[in-house]
């Protein structure tokens, strides 16, 4: 199965999923992010109608996603969508897969989308995490750092880049597996948030996708001695910092005029309780 082998950290900030199931005759979809209903949620979309297929009869599904981060930036809000809609789905339809198992479907989404590769498998354990072993949930082998409380992640986000073009980009794809291997084994040798993000660095810079408005930010902190880098992929500048020099950080991030720059804890394993309300239209997860 595909996926990407690399490093990340998952933050607490992220996407809640409310589903509503009406039987029908035919599966469909409906589909709102913060309110707005939109039609081009095509990872959520597969998701739904995989995991309704699944479940032997057709439905009408209502689809409300709250993105608490900004979407197309590089935080991963495509894999959060698609893996909190496989879990409330598989509790809803009553299919008794394993965490893991719906997790599965997510990444499928992502990866026949061309939206990722690496996401899913990564939101669904938390924390800080090395994929040693490309694929999905329950296939790929990943390593979890631990942090602590120490630790938070901060952003400033600008705009998007399209992660399919990315991924589709043969000079792109090459680059990223120039280094991406070789970069997970050296931070084996030295698993740490430093090593990480001097890593990640290296790996935008090599990559060649950072902008102008990007760089401008990375000279900035540079000089204040906090290291950050871009995420893969989005226009934004990201840091996985001690708290103490949170605050300083934003002060730098603040200067520019974009949306609110943000700071989040970073989060465990993915957990929560998932409630079930029936009633004569369906199913309502809350």
């Amino acid at each position: 199965m595909k996926g990407s082998r690399g490093a990340g950290v998952s933050t607490s900030k992220g996407v809640n999923t409310t589903v509503r199931l009406e039987h029908s005759n035919t599966i469909s979809t409906k589909i709102s992010i913060n309110g707005c209903q939109t039609n081009s949620a095509s990872v959520s979309e597969y998701v739904a109608k995989s995991m309704v297929a699944q479940a032997g009869r057709n439905y009408k599904v209502s689809i409300e996603h709250r993105v608490d981060v900004p979407i197309g930036v590089g935080l991963g809000t495509s894999g959060a969508g698609a893996l909190s809609l496989a879990v409330s789905l598989n509790e809803a339809l009553g299919l008794n897969l394993s965490i893991e198992e719906a997790a599965q479907v997510a990444h499928i989404a992502e990866v026949e989308c061309k939206t990722g590769l690496g996401t899913v498998i990564a939101e669904t354990y938390g924390g800080m995490e090395i994929r040693l072993k490309a694929g999905a949930p329950g296939i790929g082998e990943m390593k979890k750092i631990p942090l602590g409380n120490d630790y938070v992640v901060a952003f400033l986000p600008f705009g998007a880049i399209s992660t399919s073009s990315i991924l589709t980009n043969q000079v792109f794809r090459r680059r990223i597996n120039d280094l991406g291997g070789s970069y997970v084994t050296h931070l084996l040798k030295s698993p740490n948030p430093d090593r990480f993000m001097k890593l990640s660095r290296y790996f935008a810079e090599y990559v060649g996708l950072i902008t102008d408005r990007v760089r401008t930010v990375l000279d900035e902190t540079d000089k204040v001695g906090i290291r950050c880098s871009m995420p893969m992929f989005g226009e934004a500048v990201f840091a996985l910092t001690k708290r103490e020099d949170a605050d300083h950080l934003l002060n730098v991030f603040k200067k520019h005029e974009v949306p609110i720059p943000a700071i989040s804890e970073i989060s465990g394993e993915m957990s929560g309780t998932i409630l079930a309300e029936v009633d004569e239209k369906g199913v309502r997860l809350v």
